[in-house]
């Protein structure tokens, strides 16, 4: 028996990204919990970069309360820091709070202190993933309890610019999803824009039969490049995804 199904979780995604030749490390600070893949061992930079942006959310969110406990998207604030700015807009764009972008938000914002220092990185958070390599990878889906689970692989082509791939489930882990899907996986140029859209889609998500309509919803997203959906034994794919 499983009795933590979010550690799980992680470990799998661990287990299943393809890092070649990369070194391979964790950063943790407080919850954030980071699998860091980069060419040498940037760990001191990387939790550097956590604590920075870290505070950044966590100060933000003792002067504004409803950044963190709202469901809904929230007015821009031109005097937030960058990293709380990003998170405001992209989830807007998807509907949802801006929390709903955190773990996103935080693999991205590391990524890009990493990639001054490495042309190829790989971080993920919980599930999300930003990364840029210039070598083909693949990533395993951990989608719970569907039979569908550890069966389904993104194929990622190696390219120069950056990718989000981020991942929501109603029925792994901790994350608020008002839906019933097992893995909704969104690809976009940005982790902030995939997380948020990732929790946007799971909450259409409310049966098998409005797979096609979430897809669709998702995809309509400007910036989202693929969505993918795993709900019990049904698989759903739209976009720029390629499987393998």
């Amino acid at each position: 028996m499983i009795s933590d199904p979010l550690k799980y979780r992680r470990r799998f995604y661990r287990n299943s990204i393809s890092s070649g030749n990369l070194v391979s490390y964790e950063v943790k600070v407080k919850e954030s919990d980071l699998l860091i893949c980069s060419e040498r061992d940037l760990s001191e930079t990387a939790r550097n970069a956590v604590i920075r942006y870290r505070r950044n959310i966590e100060e933000y969110i003792r002067l504004n309360p409803k950044f963190l406990t709202s469901f809904s998207p929230i007015p821009a604030d031109p005097l937030a820091p960058s990293i709380v700015k990003d998170m405001i807009r992209e989830t807007s764009r998807a509907g949802v709070g801006p929390m709903a972008a955190v773990a996103g938000a935080i693999a991205q914002y590391v990524g890009d202190e990493l990639l001054k220092e490495s042309d190829n990185v790989i971080v993920e958070n919980g599930g999300d993933i930003y990364l840029r390599s210039y070598s083909e990878l693949r990533i395993g889906v951990f989608a719970g309890g569907s039979p569908l689970s550890g069966r389904v692989r993104l194929l990622i082509r190696g390219r120069e610019k950056p990718y989000g791939i981020c991942t929501s489930s109603a029925t792994v882990g901790h994350s608020v999803s008002l839906g019933c899907a097992d893995a909704v996986c969104v690809v976009s140029g940005s982790a902030i824009l995939s997380d948020a859209v990732a929790t946007a889609v799971g909450n259409l998500v409310k049966s098998e039969s409005v797979i096609m309509r979430a897809l669709d919803f998702g995809l309509g997203i400007e910036g989202v490049a693929g969505v993918l959906i795993i709900a019990g034994e049904r698989l759903g794919v739209r976009g720029d995804i390629e499987l393998g």
